[in-house]
This record gives C-alpha cells, structure tokens and sequence, in this order.
C-alpha cells in the first residue's frame, strides 16, 4: 500500500515528461539516496526503507511511494519535497503576456479632510 500517492496532468509530451522524471528522480535521488531505473514508462526506485514508482504518460504522471516503518515519521517532509519537484519540473508552460497582470493598482486612500 502506498503511503504517498500523486498524480499531475502535463502539457509536455511523453519524451519531455520523461526527461523531467529523469532530472526529478536525479534531484531526489541525491537528497533521499534513492535507485532508480526505467521499466519502459515507469520509472521504479527504491532505497532501505523506501520503494516505489514513477509512471509517465504524454499527458500526465503517477507517482506512488511506499515508505518503510522508519520513515513514516518524515512522511511529510518527504511528500513536501517530492511535491515541490514535481509542481517545479512539470509545471504547464506558462501562458503568454497578454498585458494585463490580474494585480489591481495599489491606489491611495480616501483623504479625510475636515470640512471647514
């Protein structure tokens, strides 16, 4: 049973997605001294006390991590971390400039002016 499971749907295509996963699992593979190789489109990593996979598809992904007894207690941080990289590494392309921010001006307040 996976303790942590995601899911993200991506606009990069199945070779970019993969690349991606590839640069990820780099990432967390130093942080969490994680293992990992490619069985076709998912790639399977492990380490003691952690396994689990990552499935890529053209449109979107599926990440599922079973965590040993140990290491439930970081279960947050770990998913925190895992979170971030994936948010970061497959983010949609950002949508072009169409001059407008969606920020409203900063405008100053009312004067409060006494009547004389």
């Amino acid at each position: 049973m996976a303790d942590i499971e995601l899911h993200r749907v991506h606009n990069l295509g199945l070779q970019a997605a993969r690349a991606a996963a590839d640069k990820m699992a780099d990432q967390l593979g130093r942080k969490f001294d994680l293992k990992g190789e490619w069985e076709g489109n998912v790639l399977k990593f492990q380490r003691t006390g952690v396994t689990g996979s990552l499935a890529v598809t053209d449109k979107d992904l599926k990440l599922s991590v079973a965590l040993g007894f140990l290491l439930k207690a970081m279960k947050g941080s770990i998913e925190q971390a895992v979170t971030h990289e994936l948010d970061k590494l497959f983010a949609e392309a950002p949508a072009k400039p169409s001059g407008k921010t969606g920020v409203k001006p900063k405008t100053a307040p009312p004067s409060r002016k006494k009547a004389p």
